[in-house]
C-alpha cells in the first residue's frame, strides 16, 4: 500500500511559502510556511502534520490491541505532542509525547497500560520516528 503527499515551495526560507496536497484531498494545497512553522501565524507546519499523523496511528493501534485482546474500546482519545529544537543550528525533533484517554470496559488499570506500551510500539508511525517517544495511558469512567 502506498500513500502520497505533495509539497510545493515558493521562494526563501523566512520570506517564502508553500503549499501542501495529500492524495486523500483531506489537504489539498494548505499553506505552510517559516511563520506557519516557527512563529504563531494561522496554518499547518510539517511537525504539526506528524504529530497529528502519529495520535491517529496510535490510536487506531490501541484499539486493534485492545480489541484483540478482549476488551474493544467505546472511545480512544489521543493527543500527541511534538517538541522540536534547534540544536548547534540543525532542528531536530526532540520527543512526542503521546497523551491518550479511553473509555474500555471491564479492564483493569493495569492491563490497559500493557497493551497502550504494545500499541505505541506496533504503532507504524512510532516505529518511523527516530525519537523519545513518551505515553501517558489513563482510562476513563
Amino acid at each position: 500500500m502506498k500513500r502520497t503527499a505533495s509539497a510545493l515551495w515558493n521562494g526563501a526560507l523566512k520570506d517564502g511559502n508553500g503549499f501542501i496536497s495529500t492524495q486523500s484531498g483531506a489537504l489539498s494545497d494548505n499553506r505552510y510556511s517559516f511563520t506557519t512553522r516557527f512563529e504563531d501565524e494561522k496554518g499547518t507546519n510539517p511537525e504539526e502534520l506528524i504529530a497529528a499523523a502519529h495520535a491517529a496511528c496510535f490510536s487506531m493501534a490501541l484499539s486493534a490491541e485492545l480489541a484483540k485482546a478482549g476488551f474493544p474500546p467505546n472511545r480512544i482519545r489521543t493527543q500527541a505532542a511534538l517538541e522540536i529544537d534547534n540544536t548547534e543550528g540543525v532542528w531536530r525533533v526532540k520527543a512526542i509525547q503521546l497523551e491518550t484517554s479511553a473509555r474500555v470496559a471491564k479492564i483493569t488499570s493495569e492491563q490497559f497500560e500493557l497493551i497502550a506500551q504494545s500499541a505505541k510500539a506496533t504503532c507504524p508511525v512510532s516505529q518511523l520516528l527516530k525519537t523519545n517517544i513518551t505515553l501517558i495511558a489513563r482510562l476513563e469512567d
